[in-house]
């Protein structure tokens, strides 16, 4: 397939093609004694996984935060409340902006808004990330602290792995592709045995910060796919045969959300499930791989891009608290085990997967800016 999904921050280059016929990272492992020094390497690590890469920086984030370690029942309903207030607060500032229009303070008023509307979109930023983390407790992984933080005697570990907790996040069908993307990134196979999973292996840091963030792109990539491709499945025939964008959605799933689904926009997670939009199922067709292997170079980009300004804010920012400003400059060697990348490529696109649904989270109360 000619398509491939480019990376669409402006910091990175990389495109990765969905079909493996690009050849893996050239990494020469050496043989490394798994058991040597691995308990120390699990005790750090465990200190490690309590702090986060990146600081919450305003009081929302703080409170939620807290909210997560002490009532994580109650964390969706803090969410919205702490939503409610950021939308109240822009909203409130903009209005006393638009009536002193014509006065003497307007322009007062104007850089109070400006200041406003900043405040608010560190908060959420904080708010997207916290969503983020509170769908990675629910599968009881951590993220990786800073990688400073994870170095023992020179070597980078992140331990423990959670490498089943971290595919079990995707469906079969998406877990293939994930693995494909391991292997094309790190040439990593499936079975590969316990002596080449703790070799040693040496990367660059800003290569391996060039690959986490492409990482997080492709797991908001297969979010975006799989749920177009699990609602075309569930399309009445008389759709089935009619092009993706040349069609207007029937009344039926319009009062579902389809309509804003399919063509790319926010849907509500906590609004109807997915098995609750099926109305009939579709014929027995290929799978999410193939579907998205047909994918024209529009449609590909259309799910690959990220919605909103907060996002990509929030996954740079992420990326430099996790691995420092690893740039041309300061491109310094790591020292590391094949199974340590794994977990972190895993990471990054279970963090994709996350950000994607934590966009739509919040763009149901408070309107994220569009990305263009």
């Amino acid at each position: 397939m000619a398509a491939a999904i480019s990376n669409s921050l402006s910091q990175t280059q990389l495109k990765f093609s969905l079909v493996p016929s690009q050849k893996p990272l050239n990494l020469k492992f050496k043989h490394w004694d798994s058991n040597l020094g691995r308990g120390k390497f699990q005790s750090i690590s465990a200190k490690c996984c309590l702090n986060l890469p990146l600081k919450l920086k305003s009081p929302v984030g703080r409170s939620l935060s807290s909210v997560l370690q002490n009532e994580p029942h109650c964390f969706y309903d803090a969410v919205s409340v702490e939503l409610n207030r950021i939308a109240e607060d822009r909203d409130a500032a903009f209005a006393r902006f638009d009536l002193s229009l014509g006065s003497s303070e307007a322009s007062l008023h104007r850089r109070i808004a400006k200041l406003k509307e900043e405040e608010c979109q560190v908060a959420v930023e904080d708010v997207l990330y916290m969503i983020i983390l509170y769908n990675f407790s629910e599968f009881k992984v951590p993220l990786a602290p800073s990688l400073s933080k994870c170095l023992y005697n020179g070597r980078l570990e992140i331990l423990p792995s959670k490498d089943w907790e971290l595919e079990s996040i995707h469906s079969l069908e998406v877990l293939e592709m994930v693995r494909e993307h391991l292997s094309i990134v790190l040439g990593w196979k499936v079975g590969s045995s316990v002596t080449v999973n703790w070799s040693t292996t040496k990367v660059r840091r800003h290569h391996l910060s060039q690959v986490y963030q492409a990482s997080i792109l492709y797991g908001y990539f297969l979010k975006s796919a799989s749920l177009r491709y699990r609602l075309e499945q569930s399309l009445p025939p008389t759709y089935q045969q009619i092009s993706f964008g040349s069609w207007s959605p029937p009344p039926e799933f319009q009062s579902c959300g389809f309509e804003n689904v399919f063509h790319g926009n926010m849907f509500n997670p906590r609004s109807r499930t997915l098995s609750q939009v099926s109305r009939r199922p579709r014929m027995k067709e290929a799978n999410l791989r193939c579907y998205v292997t047909g994918f024209d170079v529009q449609t590909m980009e259309e799910c690959a891009k990220l919605k909103s300004e907060e996002a990509a804010e929030l996954i740079e920012k992420h990326c430099l608290a996790l691995f420092g400003n690893s740039n041309a400059e300061n491109n310094d060697m790591i020292l590391t085990s094949l199974s340590s990348l794994k977990r972190l490529v895993l990471e990054a696109v279970a963090f994709g997967c996350f950000l994607w649904d934590a966009e739509q989270c919040v763009n149901s109360t408070y309107k994220l800016k569009d990305r263009y």
